[in-house]
């Protein structure tokens, strides 16, 4: 039985896909910038707001686009984040078997600190966290291993004593750089072959497979 798991919080523990997109397709819109459908957004997140705004902006625009692009969708991230988030089909239940059996729970997003904890706060106000993580300012963003370190000096176990959950191939590389088993969840952006590729030691379809890999 292991003694900890981290959690990635958006396409693993949140569906966060509208809220984003939207603020993404209205930062674009402003600057006179085709926009997308909502889904394709779940193919250019995992590395960050600023990384997801180069993604969506035409090939070859300036960094001072970029900038501006950015600024446009934190300002309606703002307003939006909390708009249509939530918890996918099974976690909370997920969260509360992990803390009535003590397993310690962290989650390392590359969400920007702030949003990260304002929605774990309002989503998952009855579940205990031994540490909660995001994108901070001179921390190194997933897939580089700092968060997760961070989690795991608060756990205060042994790396072969917790796993790593996550629904992109960002996630696996950051378990694995973490020197951390992975668990990849087919119910966030990405896919089967990007989970296997990426050398996910479980693959999953259902969170209660979660708690079974825990506490075999």
């Amino acid at each position: 039985m292991l003694k900890g798991i981290i959690f990635d919080l958006d396409g693993t523990l949140i569906d966060t896909i509208d809220d984003i997109g939207l603020s993404t397709n209205l930062a674009l819109e402003s600057l006179g910038y085709p926009t997308y459908d909502l889904a394709e957004y779940k193919q250019m997140v995992g590395n960050g707001f600023r990384k997801l705004c180069e993604r969506a902006l035409p090939e070859g625009v300036s960094e001072e686009e970029v900038d501006k692009a950015y600024a446009g969708f934190v300002e309606n991230y703002d307003k939006h984040y909390m708009d249509k988030s939530h918890p996918y089909d099974g976690i909370k239940e997920l969260l509360r078997r992990l803390n009535e059996a003590n397993i310690m729970i962290g989650v390392n997003s590359n969400k920007r600190d702030d949003y990260t904890h304002s929605l774990i706060k309002h989503l998952f106000s009855d579940i205990t966290f031994k540490k909660v993580v995001g994108q901070i300012d001179g921390v190194p963003a997933k897939p580089a291993p700092d968060g997760a370190l961070m989690i795991l000096k608060e756990m205060g176990i042994k790396k072969e004593d917790v796993i790593f959950v996550g629904d992109t191939k960002v996630d696996i590389a950051t378990g694995k750089n973490t020197g951390l088993k992975t668990i990849g969840c087919l119910w966030g952006f990405r896919d089967l072959k990007e989970l296997e590729e990426a050398g996910a030691d479980y693959i999953v379809k259902d969170p209660s497979e979660i708690f079974d890999i825990v506490t075999k």
